[in-house]
């Protein structure tokens, strides 16, 4: 006698999740001291980025990377995220992106939104040079 036909499990069409890449790259890329206190930290990547590209504007894609400790990936989306938002205008200077900041945006979130991108950039400046 045959055995009966086996039911097929339904096909899920929510996508599996996994583990953020980027914490792991995060972590790995910290001192061993400073890696168990890098599970958050109180600016996003994308403000990462920014300042990244406003002390820089011909940093590569992969520096950028490296510097936030997300993928080269990510950084495009965020970079493209800014551009459409009208935070960042890329520009081509020979085989080389330049990232012009329009810092006299609002920042985004309601409660910030009484300064300007300028203010932050201004204030995180001001904390690398003091720390020097």
């Amino acid at each position: 006698m045959a055995a009966p036909p086996r039911k097929k499990k339904p096909v899920s069409t929510v996508p599996k999740t996994r583990a953020s890449p980027s914490r792991s790259v995060a972590t790995k890329s910290l001192p061993p001291e400073k890696a168990n206190t890098a599970r958050w930290t109180f600016l996003t990547n994308h403000s990462h980025v920014l300042v990244i590209l406003s002390r820089n504007p011909s940093m590569v894609l992969r520096e950028v990377a490296i510097k936030v400790g997300i993928t080269e990936r990510a950084v495009q989306r965020i970079i493209a995220d800014l551009e459409e938002a009208g935070v960042i205008r890329k520009e081509k200077v020979g085989r080389q992106n330049h990232y012009l900041i329009n810092a006299d945006q609002p920042l985004r979130h309601p409660i910030e939104s009484h300064k300007m991108i300028s203010d932050l950039l201004e204030l995180l400046s001001e904390n690398e040079e003091s720390n020097s």
